[in-house]
């Protein structure tokens, strides 16, 4: 196998995989979506809203709110606290999460979470954990795509929705795929 940078930018990352089965392509997509893990808000503690939207909504988008994820340095047990605290009139964006962890942080800025108006009020406490997208497609680093080019070549397209570069995407999925035949070696060892 061989691959191609065709372009490379801190939102996309398209390559070519030549000498590569239909088979393998596809799995490297699914293992890219499905497999790299990211931190995602997990829990909220809601303290107050007095807006006019339900709690449970509120939840919702702020675990889809995407979390910069260092590409070492942490664990599947890692929890990072961030909190948020605002009064209305005003839009709330997601730039307001305050973290307590420097390099875990909101990938987005302007990502609006609610409007409050007058005299509305939220605080909440969140904890962000580290998961993949089998557990929820909150936890999907990005969109991976790719055409067929002819027998044996692929053209592939990353996006990331921010918590880490795209080529991190793809080297994080071709680890995964190395680890997880490993783990079928050895399997197939005891036999």
């Amino acid at each position: 196998m061989k691959i191609e940078s065709l372009e490379e930018n801190n939102k996309v990352y398209r390559f070519a995989l030549k000498d590569a089965t239909n088979s393998y392509a596809n799995a490297l997509r699914r293992v890219a979506i499905n497999h790299v893990k990211t931190f995602a808000i997990e829990s909220i503690t809601f303290y107050e809203n007095s807006s006019a939207m339900f709690d449970e909504y509120i939840a919702h988008r702020l675990g889809l709110i995407p979390i910069k994820t260092p590409s070492s340095g942490y664990s599947d047990e890692d929890e990072i606290l961030f909190t948020l605290e605002a009064e209305g009139p005003k839009t709330v964006y997601s730039n307001e999460l305050a973290g307590k962890d420097k390099e875990v942080k909101v990938a987005n800025d302007a990502i609006p979470i609610i409007k409050l108006a007058q005299e509305q009020k939220i605080r909440v406490d969140c904890k962000a954990v580290m998961g993949n997208g089998i557990k929820h497609a909150k936890f999907q680093p990005g969109i991976v795509t790719f055409d067929q080019v002819n027998d044996n070549t692929f053209n592939f397209y990353v996006e990331t929705f921010g918590q880490m570069p795209p080529k991190e995407i793809i080297n994080k999925a071709f680890s995964a795929i190395k680890d997880e035949l490993k783990e079928v070696e050895k399997e197939v060892k005891k036999i």
